[in-house]
């Protein structure tokens, strides 16, 4: 199958109703920044005659936000109603699961300009950082927390054992 990238106009796109991803206003002016720096890099996923967009969203509000008329889409025909519905999920939880390389990052974000947008990626690129000085400087007395998220309370409850009985004072707590 090859993908082809066809241009419609905003309004013949349906949201789908049913869709599982909330975008807040900063997302999407997240979002028309990208396609005002660097031009609309991601075609809208849409399927079948009512061109329902399947994946795209917060693309489509930008671009309507920036005015736009007309914009790059790419047919998932292909895909029958249960599949299309499980590739719009499937499609959104595959980029939370990836993780930022925080041994790499810090440089790359040293060397580029992203102050245009409002990102928070956790990690400071300012070498006198405070926070990172304080984290350094942790005395052995002091107490750290990790936390270890649990499918249920069974598996809780047996990390809570297996660590206690290594020598680690440990606490349950429901978040």
């Amino acid at each position: 199958m090859e993908l082809k990238i066809e241009y419609l106009s905003i309004i013949d796109l349906k949201p789908y109703e049913k869709n599982t991803r909330k975008h807040q206003k900063k997302d999407v002016d997240n979002i028309a920044r990208s396609i005002e720096k660097y031009g609309m890099c991601d075609a809208i996923g849409i399927w079948g005659e009512q061109n329902i967009i399947v994946e795209g969203h917060g693309r489509m509000l930008a671009c309507k936000q920036l005015g736009m008329t007309d914009v790059p889409c790419v047919r998932l025909d292909h895909l029958n109603d249960e599949q299309r519905r499980e590739y719009a999920i499937a499609h959104n939880a595959t980029a939370e699961l990836s993780e930022w390389d925080l041994d790499i990052l810090p440089d790359e974000l040293a060397e580029l300009d992203l102050s245009a947008f409002d990102f928070d990626f956790g990690v400071s690129l300012d070498e006198d950082d405070t926070e990172t000085k304080e984290r350094e400087e942790i005395a052995l007395n002091e107490s750290v927390s990790v936390v270890v998220e649990c499918s249920d309370d069974e598996e809780a409850e047996a990390i809570f054992e297996k660590l206690s009985e290594e020598g680690y004072k440990c606490h349950i707590s429901t978040l």
